[in-house]
Formats: structure tokens, C-alpha cells, sequence
């Protein structure tokens, strides 16, 4: 979408017309790495799995055998593990592709005399870029006009020192990849693509991998040790079978026959479904997540660090007070329409950028233009500039005005209050106005100015000859809805920390006024830069107010609050924000305000700032984690009675030791692995979610006392099979019989394990009126995969099955329903119990 905009500069930039053909010359401003990506690749990848690799071999063994039935409907189920496992990849890559729509850079450029935002791979050389603090420079260039304009060219040199850019010769050029610090300014493109320097070392920003996450890191081992015990599995089935039959092949298909049972190859391709839907789906929402992943860490939430203006407030401030400290006067525009400290506003909007972009040089502005009087503005011509800089920060402009020269200043007060060399008293009467300003909630800010300054300017603006003209107040709202999502937050167990730059009575005020909890206790920026690290680990424990915040600080308060085990979302919007942002388990950029490098930094970009949105994005997190888990559990639960159906019998010497071939496990295969990857993500989200403390950030999905419930179903399901096979083998039925008694139920025990593991909480009571589109369609798909296999005799044949009568078709479904059914009634009396 293109966005036209006002533009008073001059220059014209590129002609429309003409963009298709420089287009075609010089391509997309894209980084091309040389690898490829398509359907033919996501097939190669597939036929790498193990699980296909022994599907390929059974089949083979099948035709070498002369079962050409067999073979060729082993063939049939290849393609549909195929068709299947293509699908996943082509709908998560499509859900990928539509995430990295949303998190395209854009950039404001000049085309045919006006200003327009475009996305940053539509740039072409010979473009003209504005570039504003905070901005991530897409594009190698060269300035060609700017306002005290640092960059930092850390990506390419190393060096962390931002350097200064303008127009002169040699200090105009500027890289693809680095950062705007300061200032602004216009840069013609001169390269794109793998023509920027960066482009031809070989780095691409948007290509750079994240370390595997703990749950990515816990299903890796997992899949191993079961991937390590099938082998051995396999080579322990193959030799019992070999010594009783002799038949090499035909043993070798039945050590695969179990082998393929105890591989659990869904629960890699769930996860990445999982994630890749979620942040899909969060997408819509309007929460932008910058890497999948992220999601596995937003159910763990349990400290949020806030910036206040602008997360907390409105961002939207107005100037209540002006204190003149020439006259003693305090304006309070409460009250009054009028401000009668005019020259106070004057030195004020000197000190204010030409065109401000900051809320509280806004609002300063306004009130200025809303009270014109004599001495404006228009007869001063700005000739220098010092820009923000440190903490507490302030800024300075010089003018002239004919002969005349002034320079004005405005920034913390403490720090204007320490240039201006005030007398003790004059010091402590204005520490005391500013005091019972920021009790009111206001930030407040010192004006101060000097005329007539001779010499050179000095290097550091604190050296003018300063004198103190009074302190402006401005207030900034608290947003409406802040008071309702911190109550959300704290019943979901999760702890709101202030992050500030401004006073710590100003952040109090606005904390009480918010409902924010344990308030009477802060701590200030430079207090956390002395403490050490493990006293400053028990600070932060109780402590929820930082006040006078700089970057350094910020890094150090998440690092600490990391260190007590906790996982902690930051938010922020601002250049100085981004350590803090990287640095946090989930950073959190808003969409309006925030700038294009705390956006980079961030894991997680809320669109329309609506703070809600956070609790939005958790809930969607605790619902994404809450259901993969369901599904591991239901996978680990349905393999269990397949492994030991495949193996118990042959290691105990039954009668009948191999009743399962490759062809009945890929048929359970086709159900199971669209039932855990599919069915189980569309589950909505538990009602209780919201009500439950965060889970503990280290915890394994696959430990023992998160797996007993699931090893319990699996074997009480297995026991239920074994006990059928025992009972129907030892009355002499044929073989083909108990394996259509033990298919069916395990087929029936599947269609009810499903059901049941829609949560481990409510009953089917509950859950049977959860919001699941996919319902009747996965267990359509079983039961007529079941109706075809009992009364379908060329299909029947092919599994090695046999007809049966209705009333042990009732007791495989009695059998089943009890084997399942049982964990209905221990969440009955679970929740009985807990009232």
C-alpha cells in the first residue's frame, strides 16, 4: 500500500514512468543467496525422513516377495504420506511467506516531486530516501542533504561509535544494513540488492538463523532415543524372526513393521505446523511475530517490562504548567486559557525541533502557535545545533537574528538545573517545584538560554554561560483500557514492571493511577549501573518502578530479571531501546510509534499499539503450547499399544508372534500423523488458560510427570489389544480373526483417544462443544477408513482381515470405550474434588 504524503523539499526523485524499466534493469532490492526453494526441493526433503526410507523399502521387499497387492497399495500410501506431508509444508511455508509480508521494512522516498512510503525491495538507484532516527537504511547511498545525522556502522566495521554523514565529499556515503542514530536527513540510492557492500560480503539481515529453541531442542532428543530404539527394535525383531523362519526378507519386513511403529516422525512436523499456523493466525489479529519460534516462549511469560509513554499512556501530551523563575510565576493551564509566561514558551519552542516528530515538542509547539505574541519565532535563523544527548539528556539550538544570538536549551531538569550554577536556595525551591510537579504525574523539563555568546562554541553544550528561565510541566494520560489488561496480567500470574525515563514520582503517579501493585519502592538507573549483580537480582524480585532509565540500565534490569528464572517480555520503540528489546526472551516493538531498528530488535510488533494485544499474544501462545501438547501426548499415547502389539507377542513366543504388517502401521500413520499436526492446532483456546500461572520456562514436555497420563492411556490401551489377541489365539481362531478384533479396536481406541485428549481437564461434557471445524471430518475419515477394511472384501483382503459378526464388532467398541474411556472419569472426579 502507498501512502501519499506532504513533501516541501526540493527534490523530484524518480519519474513513475520510468520505474518499470529501471525494474527490469536492476531487480528487486532483495539479497539473493543462491539457494533454491520450490516444490521439487520440499520432495527431496521429504524422501530424506527416515519414516519414508523405510516406507521405500517395505514396498520394495513386498514386490521382491512377488505381493504385488501389497506393493502397490504400499505405493498408494506412500503418495498420500507424500501428498500429506507436502501439504503441511506448502500451507506453513505460505503462512511463513504472509509473516514476512507484514514485517517488510518501508521506507518513505521522493517520486515525481512527492513523498511516498514504499516497501524497501521496490527501491531503485536514483531514488531519494528520507531517513529519520531509528531508521534501518536499506539501500547503499549517498547524502545529499542532512540534519545532524549519525550512523551506525556497526554491521560492517564493527565499531559501535555512531559516525557523522553529510553532504561533504567523503563523509557522504552510507550503507545497506546500518542504523540512523541521530538526526535526519535525504540519501540518493546508489546500489540494491547484492550490489550494496553488504550484498557483497555475502550477509543478508533478514537471513540470519536463531539457535533452536528448549522445546525445539527437547523434541530433537526425544525423536532420537525413539528413532535409536526403534533401530535396536528392529535389529532384535529381525534376528528372533530370522531364527525361527530362516527367511531373511521376510524378517526384514517385520523388523521394519516395528521399527516404522516407534519412529514418532509427527511430532517434528507438528511443531513446525503449529508454530507456523500460530503466528499465522496471530498475524490476523493484527500480532506480528518475526520468528515462529516466538510463540513457544509467550505461554512462559511471567515479568513485562513497560515503557510508559506511549505503552502505558497516550502519547499525547499537553503542557499543563509553565513556571517562570525570572517573575516567580506559576501558569497552570487548568485553569486559565492563557499562558502569561510567554517568553518561557518562546525560549521553550527555540529549543524545540522546526518540524517535531516527539510528542512533547508537539505539544509544546501547539500551545505556542494557540498564544502568538510579540518576539516569535520567525525573525531567529537557527545556525547550530546540539543534538539529545546523555542522561539525564538535553538538547540546544543557536540562533541569530540580525546582530543578536541565543541560545536555548530544554532537557532534565537536574541536568539544566546543574549547567545553569544556581545558588543553594534558588536550587532547592526549584527541586522542590519539580518534586510536587512529578507527584502530579507530569514530566517536567527545564528551560534555560544565554545571549550574546562570544568565541567559539563550546564542544560540550553543558559549557554555555547558562541562565535558568523556568520549568515546563506536560501530562500525558493514561491509556483507557490500561487499569482492565494489568488486572488480566496479574490474574494470569504474570508481574508488570514500569520502565522510564522520566521521575520516579511522575512513574508512581501514573502507576497508582493504573493499578499497578507494590508501587512504594523504586529504583533509579544509576542505582542499578552501581549495585552488583547478585544484590541487583534480589532488588528487581520486588521492585516493579525504574525510574531515570537509560539503555544501559534497561540491559542490565532484563539481564537480571533473566537471571532470577523468570522470562521477560520489554517492550519499546526507540533506537536506545534496542539492547534492551534483543536482549529480553520476547522483545515487543508497537507498529505506530515504533522505530524501524526497535522493530528489527523485537520478536513480537503490535500493529495499532493496542497494549490488550500483549494478552492477546500470550493467549495465543499458552493456547498454541497447550495444544502441541495435546497432540504429543496423544501420539506417545496411540504408539505405545502399536509397539508392544508389534513386539510382545514375538518376544513371549505366542502363537501368532507378527500380527501387524508396514501396511496396517502406514494406514495408522495416514489417521495419526493429519489427526496431531492438523486437527489438534485448529482446538480453541481452554477457557482456564488466562487463570493459570505461567508454566516454569525450563520445563520438559517429555518428562516423566508430563508423560505419565500419556504412557498410562497407552497402556491400558495396549492392555486391552494384548487381552483380546490372548483370548481369541487361545480359543484357536484364525490368525486373519484377531487381527481384524485387534485392528478394529485399536482403530475405535484411536477415534475416542482423540476425543479425550481434546483437553485433560474437562470432560467430553465440556469439550464435545469446543469450536472445531475439523471434527467430523477426521473422524469421518476413520470411520470410513474402518467401514472399508470390514466390508470392502478386495481391501479387506489386501489387510489380511476376515469378516466379523456384530456382536464382537461391539465388543471391540466396548473394549475401546473402556480402554479410553476411563480417563473421562478421572477428570470427572478430578473436578469433583476441586469443588
Amino acid at each position: 500500500m502507498q501512502v501519499n504524503l506532504s513533501y516541501t523539499g526540493n527534490f523530484k526523485g524518480l519519474n513513475e514512468s520510468d520505474l518499470q524499466q529501471l525494474t527490469k534493469r536492476y531487480g528487486k532490492n532483495v539479497f539473493k543467496d543462491g539457494h533454491r526453494y520450490g516444490f521439487l526441493y520440499t520432495i527431496r526433503d521429504i524422501i530424506r525422513e527416515p519414516m519414508f526410507l523405510m516406507l521405500l523399502i517395505a514396498c520394495s521387499i513386498y514386490f521382491i516377495l512377488g505381493e504385488s497387492k501389497e506393493g502397490f497399495l504400499m505405493l498408494v500410501a506412500i503418495f498420500f504420506v507424500t501428498a500429506i506431508s507436502v501439504y503441511q509444508e506448502v500451507k506453513s511455508s505460505r503462512a511463513l511467506l504472509a509473516l514476512k509480508q507484514f514485517t517488510e521494512p518501508k521506507v518513505i522516498v521522493v517520486r515525481d516531486g512527492k513523498e511516498k512510503i514504499i516497501y524497501s525491495e521496490e527501491l531503485l538507484p536514483g531514488d531519494i530516501m528520507k531517513l529519520e532516527e531509528g531508521n534501518r537504511i536499506p539501500a547503499d547511498a549517498v547524502i545529499v542533504q542532512a540534519n545532524d545525522l549519525t550512523v551506525n556502522e556497526s554491521i560492517l566495521t564493527g565499531e559501535s561509535v555512531p559516525v557523522d554523514r553529510n553532504p561533504e565529499a567523503g563523509l557522504n556515503q552510507i550503507f545497506q544494513g546500518t542504523t540512523i542514530n541521530s538526526g535526519m536527513g535525504y540519501a540518493s540510492v546508489t546500489a540494491t540488492g547484492n550490489d550494496t557492500r553488504l550484498g557483497k560480503l555475502g550477509k543478508s539481515i533478514s537471513s540470519i538463523q536463531s539457535s533452536k529453541t528448549l522445546l525445539q531442542n527437547q523434541i530433537g532428543r526425544f525423536v532420537k532415543i525413539m528413532a535409536g530404539f526403534g533401530f535396536i527394535a528392529f535389529a532384535i525383531i529381525w534376528l528372533i524372526n530370522f531364527l525361527h523362519s530362516g527367511d531373511v526378507i521376510q524378517s526384514l519386513l517385520l523388523g521394519l513393521t516395528l521399527a516404522m511403529s516407534a519412529v514418532p516422525e509427527e511430532i517434528p512436523v507438528a511443531f513446525s505446523s503449529f508454530m507456523a499456523l500460530g503466528t499465522s493466525r496471530m498475524a490476523r489479529l493484527g500480532i506480528i511475530t518475526r520468528q515462529p519460534q516466538t510463540v513457544e516462549n509467550l505461554g512462559a511469560v511471567s515479568v513485562i517490562c513497560l515503557d510508559k509513554t506511549g505503552t502505558i499512556t497516550e502519547n499525547k501530551m499537553q503542557v499543563r504548567k509553565l513556571y517562570d523563575f525570572e517573575t516567580d510565576q506559576m501558569d497552570d493551564l487548568l485553569n486559565q486559557q492563557t499562558v502569561k509566561n510567554r517568553k518561557l514558551l518562546r525560549y521553550a519552542r527555540l529549543a524545540s525541533e522546526a518540524d517535531p516528530f516527539d510528542s512533547m515538542e508537539k505539544a509544546i509547539v501547539e500551545l505556542y502557535g494557540n498564544n502568538p505574541g510579540p518576539g516569535d519565532q520567525a525573525g531567529w535563523n537557527m545556525v547550530y545545533e546540539y543534538p539529545l544527548e546523555g542522561h539525564p539528556p538535553m538538547m540546544t539550538h543557536v540562533y541569530f537574528s540580525g546582530s543578536d544570538l541565543l541560545v536555548t536549551a530544554k532537557g532534565a531538569p537536574e541536568r539544566i538545573l546543574r549547567i545553569c550554577r544556581l545558588d543553594d536556595p534558588a536550587r532547592q525551591k526549584l527541586e522542590s517545584i519539580v518534586l510536587q510537579m512529578a507527584s502530579s504525574g507530569y514530566r517536567v523539563m527545564g528551560i534555560c538560554s544565554t545571549l550574546n555568546h562570544t568565541g567559539e562554541y563550546p564542544e560540550k553544550q553543558d559549557d554555555f554561560n547558562w541562565e535558568f528561565n523556568g520549568l515546563l510541566a506536560l501530562y500525558d494520560p493514561p491509556k483507557s483500557n490500561v487499569q482492565q489488561v494489568f488486572e488480566k496480567w496479574y490474574h494470569a500470574g504474570i508481574k508488570i514492571k514500569m520502565v522510564t525515563g522520566d521521575y520516579m514520582e511522575t512513574a508512581v503517579n501514573i502507576a497508582k493511577q493504573t493499578g499497578m501493585k507494590q508501587v512504594e519502592k523504586g529504583i533509579t538507573g544509576d542505582r542499578i549501573m552501581q549495585l552488583p549483580e547478585e544484590e541487583l537480582q534480589k532488588e528487581v524480585f520486588d521492585v516493579n518502578i525504574f525510574s531515570r532509565m537509560f539503555p544501559e540500565a534497561k540491559l542490565k534490569l532484563v539481564e537480571a530479571i533473566k537471571a532470577n528464572g523468570d522470562i521477560v517480555a520489554m517492550t519499546g520503540d526507540g533506537v536506545n531501546d534496542a539492547p534492551a528489546l534483543k536482549s529480553s526472551h520476547i522483545g515487543i516493538a508497537m507498529g505506530y510509534k515504533g522505530t524501524d531498528i526497535a522493530k528489527q530488535a523485537a520478536d513480537l510488533i503490535i500493529t495499532d499499539d493496542n497494549l490488550d494485544k500483549i494478552s492477546d499474544a500470550i493467549l495465543q501462545g499458552r493456547k498454541i503450547y497447550n495444544n502441541l501438547k495435546k497432540a504429543i501426548r496423544y501420539i506417545i499415547s496411540i504408539h505405545i499399544p502399536i509397539i508392544f502389539t508389534a513386539s510382545f507377542p514375538l518376544l513371549l513366543g505366542w502363537k501368532y508372534p507378527n500380527i501387524f504388517t508396514p501396511i496396517h502401521i502406514i494406514f495408522l500413520e495416514l489417521i495419526m500423523g493429519p489427526t496431531c499436526s492438523i486437527f489438534y492446532e485448529r482446538e480453541p483456546a481452554e477457557s482456564n488458560l488466562m487463570d493459570k500461572a505461567p508454566r516454569p520456562p525450563k520445563q520438559n514436555m517429555f518428562s516423566g510427570k508430563e508423560l505419565l497420563l500419556s504412557i498410562v492411556q497407552g497402556f491400558i490401551i495396549t492392555l486391552g489389544l494384548l487381552s483380546q489377541y490372548y483370548y481369541y489365539m487361545m480359543h484357536n481362531l484364525a490368525i486373519d480373526f484377531v487381527r481384524t478384533i485387534v485392528f478394529t479396536t485399536l482403530i475405535l481406541s484411536n477415534i475416542f483417544l482423540t476425543l479425550c485428549n481434546r483437553s485433560f481437564e474437562e470432560t467430553l461434557n465440556k469439550t464435545m462443544r469446543y469450536k472445531n471445524s475439523l471434527v467430523p471430518y477426521t473422524l469421518s475419515i476413520s470411520v470410513i477408513f474402518l467401514i472399508s477394511i470390514l466390508f470392502i472384501t478386495p481391501i479387506r483382503n489386501i489387510f489380511q482381515l476376515t469378516g466379523i459378526g456384530l456382536h464382537h464388532f461391539f465388543i471391540c467398541l466396548l473394549v475401546s470405550l473402556v480402554c479410553t474411556g476411563w480417563f473421562e472419569l478421572y477428570k470427572g472426579w478430578l473436578n469433583y474434588t476441586r469443588g
